[in-house]
């Protein structure tokens, strides 16, 4: 007897829908094809055990699978509950009228009870664009799967339930979330506020810049000045997400297998601090089972760099071209992955060895070579995707004393989204371009080119400061969404003088003067 199941296989971001042939005669062998990896081979005994645990028994005859498309590789666990059900119906233990109705992913353990998968939203994303009827995933999954419409997603505990399902001696109602309510309810919900730091006026200033225009950014300073303190607090005065890119950030995360049991569509920017030990392949994806990386689990959201020099520089130069275009690629021999990977990324650092560099309250004992040296493990091409580098020097105890609390979040939060809606709107006709950070050096010049007097203090500034010629169009962006903080159409000399002050590392001189 010939049946038909079906399952999913994901790769990347993309899914693709997989059959599961069974066919069954006289002998007693097992033949699994359709380039199927040790997990998917294992799968025999996993589910012989769980059948034999839920009273069914395993059939002894010539089983053959074929897993198509059989050029398509497959991994993982998940595909053991459609194999199960598949052997079980040509077995006719199970009902074969309803199988091409449902898409069915899940691991069984050997007490037959179903675990939890990876990639569980954009498998579901996959069964309506097929127009399946139905979902069957484990109960855990349920949350995240139910969150798409127009789709009947049954959460099951075993392998006793999916049974039960098919042949009908069970009834099972599909699970609805309001998922978008709970989405909008949880947007403001944050747990850091800038309203804890006291003093620092001008880093939450630039911290304001970069959020309304989408700008990387470094901060430099001895230690104890707060920087990771105010990075922490970076997401909670950027734009609220859109369906969309919760939809998008949430599937990176389902398929990396970071959603928790309880959770649907993740309604807050991510915030990612990965240690300076990381490795290239944790940072920007891949391995032998391919897996999203940092960079991406940042994807609309913030990737936090601390301590920026005591990162291995060659995994700081895979950032180099992520930066830019927004996505990754990742090519190996066996398969080729993209990725997006769109975030602004926030990092910190000591001005040198010591970390006491400039500062008014401590000594530093280190040589300009020294300090020259720690600051060239960061690479030019990489400072030169960081709009903004401000400095910090530790608040004085009068200021953190002080008991009236800082600027909340809520209100600078307010300017940064009147700021991004200008931007979409000056935007809103050009693909791939959301916000100021990512123009172009013709839209530079379109909609950020100073006046003349603007032009002859950027000409001062790069002179008498020593700026480096990749400063000149950070500057310009950085003052175009200054400009828009100011709802001004024009980028006046003011918003350039302040975009200037947000440069400091490009000044010539930096390791041989007093901050």
């Amino acid at each position: 007897m010939l049946v038909k199941t079906y399952c999913a296989a994901v790769n990347g971001l993309e899914v693709t829908t997989v059959m599961v042939e069974v066919s069954m005669s006289r002998g007693v062998l097992f033949h699994l094809t359709g380039l199927a990896d040790t997990a998917v081979r294992e799968s025999h005994d996993r589910i012989v055990a769980a059948m034999q645990n839920n009273g069914y028994k395993f059939p002894i005859a010539d089983i053959t699978v074929n897993m198509a498309p059989a050029d398509l590789r497959k991994e993982g666990s998940a595909y053991d509950l459609p194999l199960a059900i598949g052997i079980m119906a040509a077995n006719e233990k199970v009902k074969s009228d309803m199988l091409d109705k449902y898409m069915i992913v899940g691991e069984l353990g050997l007490d037959g009870k179903l675990q939890p998968i990876r990639g569980a939203l954009p498998i579901a994303i996959r069964a309506r664009k097929e127009q399946f009827k139905g979902l069957i995933v484990p109960k855990q999954n349920i949350r995240e799967a139910a969150v798409v419409n127009n789709l009947d997603v049954y959460g099951m505990e075993s392998l006793s339930d999916v049974v039960s399902f098919f042949n009908g001696t069970e009834t099972f109602e599909p699970t609805v979330i309001n998922t978008r309510q709970e989405f909008y309810e949880q947007q403001s919900q944050y747990d850091l506020d800038f309203a804890d730091v006291r003093g620092q006026e001008n880093v939450k200033r630039a911290m304001e810049v970069a959020a309304a225009g989408g700008h990387n950014m470094i901060m430099i300073g001895p230690p104890g000045s707060g920087k990771s303190m105010m990075a922490k607090r970076l997401p909670s005065v950027l734009p609220p997400l859109s369906l969309a890119e919760s939809l998008e950030t949430t599937q990176i995360h389902s398929i990396a297998g970071k959603l928790g049991c309880d959770m649907s569509l993740i309604s807050q920017r991510p915030f990612r601090s990965p240690h300076h030990t990381i490795s290239q392949v944790a940072l920007v994806g891949g391995g032998t089972n391919p897996q999203p990386g940092e960079i991406s689990l940042a994807h609309n959201g913030v990737l936090f760099a601390d301590e920026l020099p005591e990162f291995n520089k060659s995994t700081l130069e895979v950032l180099r071209q992520p930066l830019e275009d927004r996505r990754i690629t990742i090519s190996r021999a066996k398969y080729t992955i993209e990725y997006p990977c769109s975030f602004m990324f926030v990092a910190s650092m000591n001005p040198c060895p010591c970390g006491y560099y400039g500062d008014p309250t401590h000594h530093c004992v280190c040589t300009p070579g020294q300090i020259q040296r720690y600051m060239n493990k960061i690479s030019g091409p990489l400072l030169d995707r960081i709009d903004i580098q401000i400095e910090i020097t530790p608040v004085p105890f009068k200021d953190i004393s002080k008991a009236q609390p800082g600027e909340p979040s809520s209100a600078i939060r307010e300017r940064v989204i009147r700021a991004r809606h200008i931007q979409e709107e000056r935007y809103k006709e050009i693909k791939g371009i959301h916000c100021n950070a990512q123009m172009t050096e013709r839209m530079i010049h379109q909609y950020a080119e100073p006046n003349e007097q603007g032009i002859m203090l950027l000409r001062t500034a790069m002179e008498r400061l020593n700026l480096s010629a990749r400063a000149y169009n950070r500057i310009l962006k950085v003052a175009r969404t200054i400009a828009d903080l100011d709802s001004s159409p024009t980028v006046e000399p003011s918003h350039l003088a302040e975009a200037i002050s947000y440069r400091n590392l490009d000044r010539g001189d930096w390791a041989e003067r007093g901050v």
